[in-house]
């Protein structure tokens, strides 16, 4: 999700509840504790030097029970961090406390912005020589010392 559509989403919410791929929900009385920018500069494993740019939100489960934090408000954090750190229209990642601290992609189901799950990839396939996943096995032509095992 890109900063423009969650600010969409804002505006068109009654609260602002985050899910966890596990079905949970983030405690109601959770902080928003940092909006940000994180940049990723980078060789990829074809040695393309690449730049990346996210918008970061960290979320915080604190004892404070009786917080909850309103989509106007949210909407006002975001507006004073495009201000103050000149956001872009990037995509948003998530940062969010379990065992260990979880970076997700966001999503929304029309009322609940849900934490997904982030994967890695490679970025080079060709240069690699990955192939594309194919449909079965039976597809596959893989044999040793064919690049593909």
């Amino acid at each position: 999700m890109l900063l423009s559509e969650i600010k969409q989403y804002l505006a068109n919410v009654e609260g602002v509840n985050f899910q966890l791929p596990s079905g949970a929900f983030v405690p109601e009385h959770f902080h928003v504790t940092e909006v940000g920018v994180i940049t990723k500069h980078f060789i990829d494993c074809g040695g393309k030097e690449r730049l990346d740019k996210v918008v970061s939100f960290q979320l915080w489960d604190a004892n404070d029970y009786e917080h909850r934090l309103k989509p106007k408000k949210l909407l006002n954090i975001i507006a004073l961090a495009e201000r103050k750190l000149g956001l872009g229209d990037w995509a948003i990642e998530v940062e969010y406390q379990g065992d260990t601290i979880g970076k997700y992609e966001l999503g929304f189901d029309g009322t609940n912005f849900l934490l997904l799950s982030k994967q890695t990839a490679c970025l080079a396939r060709e240069a690699c020589g990955v192939l594309e996943a194919v449909a079965s096995p039976a597809q596959a032509s893989c044999t040793p010392g064919g690049g593909c095992c």
